[in-house]
């Protein structure tokens, strides 16, 4: 229930009727939650696999599809806790990301980060840290 709950506020789910619902079938858009996993010796904690068709998110943008997975879910009040575990991206869709203006490597260089993914977010009270923090 909780995987289907965090599929859908991630997607095409709302809290209230919108006039656009009978204009199209929203199947096409809808995140679904295929697997559920219990998490070994932890009770009441599992790991959720939840898969998005790629018509749900703008080509060549980043920005669009982090928001769509990662954007209200985390606020969402039906969980007690929720963490993004893992993220695959298809290669097709991946190949339509244009990458930094300047190019990666002056990225990474001027962070001096190498060896992983390069995300940014603005950080608030709701994604872990305190407001004092």
């Amino acid at each position: 229930e909780a995987g289907a709950a965090v599929a859908a506020e991630s997607s095409t789910g709302t809290w209230t009727t919108v006039w656009t619902d009978g204009l199209t079938s929203l199947d096409r858009y809808k995140g679904r939650c295929y697997h559920i996993e219990a998490v070994a010796g932890e009770e009441n904690q599992f790991i959720a696999y939840v898969a998005y068709p790629l018509d749900l998110f703008e080509e060549g943008s980043v920005t669009n599809m982090f928001t769509s997975i990662v954007g209200n879910v985390f606020g969402f009040k039906a969980l007690r806790a929720l963490r993004l575990e893992d993220l695959r991206i298809p290669p097709a869709y991946s190949k339509t990301f244009q990458g930094p203006p300047h190019g990666i490597q002056v990225e990474r260089d001027k962070l001096n980060n190498y060896g992983r993914p390069l995300l940014g977010c603005t950080i608030k009270p709701k994604l872990g840290l305190s407001a004092k923090n």
